[in-house]
């Protein structure tokens, strides 16, 4: 699987461009700078199969629909996430002096979901905590954590909905438990692998 990364919008989130030997490709969290996205998509000869949003948060849906329509490629997110694409309270942007929408998802991913693109699979892990519907796609020595788990770190949990123990024990009992070689692509931030994390970040090895 190829990963171009492009960091969108204006609190740089990662966005996540991906594709096989088929052609064919998924993209994960659409946050910002459509043009860019776009491009990418273009100039990499990508047909876009499936957009996959890690939960609702504004900064990771704005560019949703112009992804949508350029592709023709659903949109899929999890039902405990849906109605943030439309309501720019429960999206948190309206706090930020916007008021980002998104149509509503075609489809909803469910924990033990496979999404395919290509001859590509990425399994869906329900991981809430940073919102109540957040999710992680594992794919083959790969995980996009959204923002569950960051390099060194975790997302948020002061927003509504959600809950620092939730997330906590949801990273340790669905994500720890992969290969330390597993990369993992946070929402924001660098890259990181799972042994890195398992020793390294502060939230997980107990020292918070």
């Amino acid at each position: 699987m190829k990963i171009k990364s492009l960091v969108v919008g204006p609190v740089a989130a990662n966005c996540y461009i991906l594709s096989d030997a088929t052609g064919e490709g998924a993209v994960i969290d659409p946050g910002g700078d459509a043009a860019a996205i776009l491009d990418c998509i273009k100039q990499e000869k990508i047909k876009v199969k499936v957009i996959l949003n890690t939960h609702g948060h504004s900064d990771h849906i704005a560019a949703n629909d112009e992804v949508r329509d350029a592709t023709g490629a659903p949109l899929y997110i999890h039902p405990a996430d849906m109605n943030m694409l439309i309501d720019p309270r429960a999206n948190l942007s309206v706090f930020m002096g916007e008021a980002v929408t998104s149509r509503p998802a075609e489809y909803q991913l469910e924990e033990g979901d496979t999404v395919r693109f290509g001859t590509s699979e990425l399994k869906v892990l329900h991981t809430p905590g940073h919102s109540p519907g957040g999710v992680c796609l594992i794919g083959d020595g790969v995980v996009f954590s959204g923002d569950t788990l960051f390099a060194e770190s975790v997302g948020r949990t002061d927003f509504p909905g959600g809950s620092t123990e939730q997330l906590i024990q949801e990273i340790k009992e669905k994500l720890m438990p992969l290969p330390d070689d597993t990369l993992v692509y946070p929402g924001h931030g660098p890259a990181t692998t799972i042994g890195w994390e398992r020793q390294y970040n502060p939230y997980i090895n107990g020292f918070f």
